[in-house]
């Protein structure tokens, strides 16, 4: 971040990127330099985001995000694609250690210089299962389950399969994107819906949709 000079803009797929970067900034001498010069010089290059989250998150630390109704990986790479030339000076990408490889490798295709920085990583909460089994023991089993993340399918699909038994099959699952829907399907979970953009507006509709049709 210090070093605005050496990169073409930002890429960011996720507001825990963002919470790494404001944990950053809050150190005081980095906060002034932030404030006083490097925000402005950041600014001058475009940021992208993915989605309204993330983009709300880029502009509380002062900068205008870029392509947040792309909605996925996939539609901001092409975003990306659109705006940058080949060859130019890298575009920096705070990122998970769980990400995918497809907006890097859609990019690599272009000529887009990509430098990924690994800022964060997914793990599973201590008390994962236990608020799983609290939930079902005390509220039965839900008519629909949603998920947001390829990592919440990993480390809550095998609780929820255990708690739920042979009722499972009548639980309507929902993703809030295409990847998250493909983990599900390779889990041999039939997807009932998948939200047209990240947003609740879009993911309600899609849920009340598979439940309406089921009568449930």
């Amino acid at each position: 971040l210090s070093h605005p000079e050496c990169y073409g803009g930002l890429v960011f797929t996720s507001p825990r990127a963002l919470e790494a970067i404001k944990i950053c900034l809050k150190e005081n001498s980095k906060n002034e330099a932030w404030s006083k010069s490097l925000k402005q010089m950041w600014n001058i290059k475009p940021t992208y985001v993915v989605g309204k989250a993330t983009a709300s998150l880029v502009e509380e630390i002062g900068l205008t995000p870029q392509g947040e109704k792309c909605g996925n990986a996939e539609k901001l790479a092409e975003y990306i694609c659109s705006r940058e030339k080949p060859n130019s000076s890298a575009l920096l990408f705070p990122c998970g250690a769980l990400k995918r490889e497809v907006l890097p490798t859609v990019l690599r295709e272009k000529g887009i210089p990509l430098e990924s920085l690994t800022v964060y990583q997914t793990t599973q909460h201590p008390d994962l299962q236990e608020s799983l089994s609290s939930y079902f023991s005390q509220q039965g089993i839900p008519s629909s389950i949603v998920f947001f993340s390829p990592s919440g399918v990993k480390f809550c699909l095998q609780h929820i399969q255990k708690l739920s038994g042979d009722v499972i099959n009548h639980v309507k699952f929902a993703a809030i994107g295409p990847t998250t829907a493909e983990a599900l399907e390779a889990a041999g979970i039939p997807v009932s819906c998948t939200a047209g953009s990240p947003t609740p507006q879009d993911l309600t509709a899609g849920i009340h949709k598979a439940l309406h049709a089921q009568n449930c």
